[in-house]
């Protein structure tokens, strides 16, 4: 088998499984998503640095999943990492999930809901007291769903 095809097919097999987990019926989302969105969203590409629409955004409440609209991060969570896109150095609880990057040394996560790609999550840098830096992509995220209205505060049990 020549290079090329094997390239090929290890592409097409990392790109087809990055959407698999717990797939509710986003056929209808999927098909809103421009062409950037599914570029990074479903084949877990990144958006260029400092260009996204949260990167300095300071607004109190929630994050969503763009793709299913899962509740993923609170802003109380962000901070400035100086990277160039939101950091948040803590998820909401059982919202995001991890699994080892296709280069075998980063983590990258996604929406433990309908899988798509949010970016990676990093340990040990010293930002903040939790040590972790979540580092995602601003067009993996909405500020609240299109149908609940503009930042849903989450109340405290």
């Amino acid at each position: 088998m020549n290079r090329k095809l094997i390239y090929s097919l290890s592409f097409l097999v990392l790109s087809l499984s990055g959407c698999t987990q717990n797939q509710t019926d986003n056929t209808m989302v999927e098909k809103k998503l421009t062409p950037e969105e599914k570029h990074v969203i479903l084949y877990k590409g990144t958006e260029r640095p400092y260009t996204g629409k949260y990167y300095d955004f300071w607004e109190k409440g929630t994050y969503f999943c763009k793709m299913c609209e899962a509740p993923l991060y609170e802003s109380t969570a962000k901070f400035d990492a100086g990277c160039g896109w939101p950091s948040f150095d803590d998820e909401i609880p059982g919202a995001v999930r991890r699994i080892t990057d296709a280069d075998g040394h980063r983590t990258e996560i996604l929406c433990a809901k309908c899988g798509a790609h949010l970016g990676h999550v990093f340990e040990g840098e010293g930002f903040t007291s939790k040590n972790t830096r979540h580092c995602v992509n601003s067009i993996s995220m909405v500020e609240s769903p299109p149908r609940r209205g503009f930042m849903i505060k989450r109340k405290n049990y």
